[in-house]
């Protein structure tokens, strides 16, 4: 089989890389290049989208010994994922950049390119795993490492994507990986885990977002309010630079009566009013959600997901939720057994069946707990 393995320059990727070679397949590395203006995103080696990264992965190739190759998708990146950034932020919501990375680049721009250049898959050095279905159709399930399993950011990943993805490190614990790259003599065995996103240079979003936003950020400033009261508590610069459950960074001035932490309840980004209270407020037992995503066959409208194994997460590397999940339409409904904490409208709700990932849908409301 033809493989493009997907090399970020990170530790990961060559293992993926390396592993893929050894499974007998022609592969071919390639290096996204997804900044206009490589001065522009982050500096220092974070094993994503740095020259320092492409370089890293330039010479992971040549220890494997295969072809390596870079593709500008620096357009495509900036309109589906930079912009998306930007207008949701406008929106008062919180969005997931690298889960859309995955679904409009990783695995659409760099697929249908790859497809249409002749090869048959896609390997990244993501942690989750892809298997047949009794059915004959494709399922993807987490990875064996629980604290490097990344099948959430992965849960917009549509049957046919699945069909011609690769994840070789799915059965992998990360240390092993590591010490696996040093066995085969790759420089990246050692390089830290990138983090930040990255094409926020210094990682202060909230100062990224006030210099490139401009005329789209509907307000420029508002008041802080107290959820009880309705007391202003202080003013702030853009709602863009808040999000649901946020604690640091307030700038209200003072404690609140009873002595307890503040948290962002509601943002309302038209009025610039940005509402705050203590963190028992924070609870949901609901969701709703759209732009729903099956990773496999599709569900049909009115199909209820109630059983012992079916859990929702609802951030990255966060936890799972028992919970009841129904599908209406274009429209997902979710039950939480439990109350979650902090939960913003867009960011994703991923569904599974025990490790089984059904799909995802992006989060437009909540359902707070009352009494």
């Amino acid at each position: 089989m033809k493989v493009v393995a997907a090399m970020s320059g990170g530790v990961d990727s060559a293992v993926a890389a390396a592993r893929a070679v050894e499974a007998g397949h022609e592969v071919t590395g390639i290096h996204l290049a997804l900044s206009r203006n490589p001065k522009s995103y982050r500096t220092g080696a974070r094993g994503c989208c740095t020259i320092e990264d492409a370089n890293d992965a330039r010479r992971a190739a040549d220890v494997i010994g295969i072809p390596f190759y870079v593709w500008d998708l620096s357009d495509r990146f900036h309109t589906d994922v930079v912009e998306d950034f930007m207008d949701t932020y406008a929106a008062g919501q919180t969005p997931n950049p690298c889960l859309r990375c995955n679904e409009k680049i990783k695995f659409a721009a760099v697929l249908d390119r790859a497809l249409a250049l002749g090869f048959d898959a896609v390997a990244t050095g993501h942690y989750a795993d892809v298997r047949s279905s009794p059915d004959g159709g494709v399922e993807l399930h987490r990875a064996v490492d629980a604290a490097k399993d990344q099948s959430y950011v992965l849960g917009v990943l549509d049957e046919q994507q699945l069909r011609h993805s690769l994840f070789p490190l799915g059965d992998t614990p990360k240390p092993q990986v590591r010490a696996e790259a040093a066995a085969r003599g790759l420089l990246v065995a050692d390089k830290p885990d990138s983090h930040d996103i990255c094409f926020v240079a210094d990682g202060d979003s909230t100062g990224w977002l006030r210099e490139k936003l401009g005329d789209r950020a509907p307000n420029q400033g508002g008041e802080i309010l107290d959820d009880a009261t309705g007391e202003v508590l202080g003013h702030h610069e853009g709602t863009f630079g808040f999000t649901i459950g946020q604690r640091k960074g307030l700038r209200i001035g003072r404690p609140a009566p009873d002595g307890r932490p503040r948290y962002v309840l509601d943002i309302e980004p038209v009025s610039g009013t940005v509402t705050v209270g203590p963190r028992e407020r924070l609870a949901v037992d609901g969701i709703e959600g759209d732009r729903l995503r099956w990773c496999g066959r599709p569900l049909d409208a009115g199909t209820v997901l109630d059983g012992d194994g079916v859990t929702v997460q609802l951030r990255a590397h966060g936890t799972e939720h028992r919970a009841v999940v129904r599908v209406g339409g274009d429209v997902l409904q979710v039950d939480l057994i439990e109350p979650a904490l902090g939960i913003a409208p867009g960011q994703a709700v991923v569904v599974y069946d025990g490790t089984r990932v059904v799909g995802s849908a992006t989060i437009t409301g909540t359902r707070r707990v009352t009494g």
